[in-house]
C-alpha cells in the first residue's frame, strides 16, 4: 500500500474563525518540524506549491507584483489575477486569491522548526469547507516538507481522503451549517 493510501487526517484542529461584520477570516496554525527558510520555498516555489497547494502560480510568490493564481481541481479552469503584496522572507506573505486575502506567517520555533499561520477571508458560507481543504493541504505540506511526498490532494480528490469529515467537524467548531459540498467522483 502506498504511502498517499495509507493517509487519513486527523481531527479537526489548529484553526479557528475572526468575525468583523460581514467579513470572516479563517485562521489556521500549523507547527512545522521545519525551519523558516524551508517552509517560505515551499510557500513561494512554483515547483513546491504545484505539490501541495490549491492553485498553481504563474511565479515565484517571493517578490511583491503582479501573479496568476489558477485553481486546481476545480470544474473548470479559473485564472485569477492578482497582488503579491508584502514578501518579508523568511517571515512574512501577503497576497490576495480570488478577491480574498491571505496572510502567512511563519514563526521560528525553539526546536528548529516553525509555527505557520495563515489569515484567509472566506465568506462564511463556505469557511469550513475552506478549513477542510487547507487543513489536508498543511498536511501533504508537512508530508513534502518531510521528503515523503503525498502528491497534491485538492479539489474532488480530497473527498477520497475524510475532506467531508473535517467539514463537518469544522463547522461544528465554528457554529456553522456544513455547507453541502458536489458529490465525490466515483473511481
Amino acid at each position: 500500500m502506498s504511502h498517499r493510501a495509507k493517509y487519513t487526517p486527523g481531527p479537526a484542529a489548529g484553526a479557528r474563525i475572526q468575525k468583523e461584520g460581514d467579513k470572516w477570516t479563517l485562521v489556521l496554525v500549523r507547527d512545522l518540524r521545519h525551519p523558516p527558510t524551508k517552509v517560505w520555498d515551499a510557500i513561494t516555489d512554483p515547483a513546491h506549491l504545484r505539490e501541495w497547494a490549491p492553485f498553481d502560480p504563474d511565479r515565484n510568490l517571493a517578490s511583491v507584483g503582479a501573479v496568476k493564481l489558477t485553481t486546481v481541481g476545480a470544474p473548470k479552469e479559473h485564472v485569477a489575477e492578482s497582488q503579491v503584496k508584502r514578501a518579508e522572507a523568511p517571515k512574512l506573505l501577503e497576497y490576495g486569491w480570488g478577491g480574498n486575502d491571505m496572510r502567512w506567517e511563519l514563526e521560528p520555533l525553539a526546536t528548529g522548526g516553525t509555527r505557520l499561520t495563515l489569515w484567509h477571508n472566506i465568506h462564511r458560507g463556505f469557511i469550513s469547507m475552506g478549513a477542510a481543504g487547507w487543513h489536508i493541504c498543511f498536511d501533504v505540506l508537512d508530508q513534502l516538507l518531510a521528503g515523503e511526498p503525498l502528491g497534491r490532494i485538492v479539489g474532488p480528490e480530497a473527498m477520497k481522503f475524510d475532506w467531508q469529515r473535517l467539514n463537518v467537524e469544522y463547522a461544528k467548531q465554528f457554529g456553522v451549517e456544513p455547507p453541502t459540498p458536489p458529490a465525490a467522483p466515483r473511481t
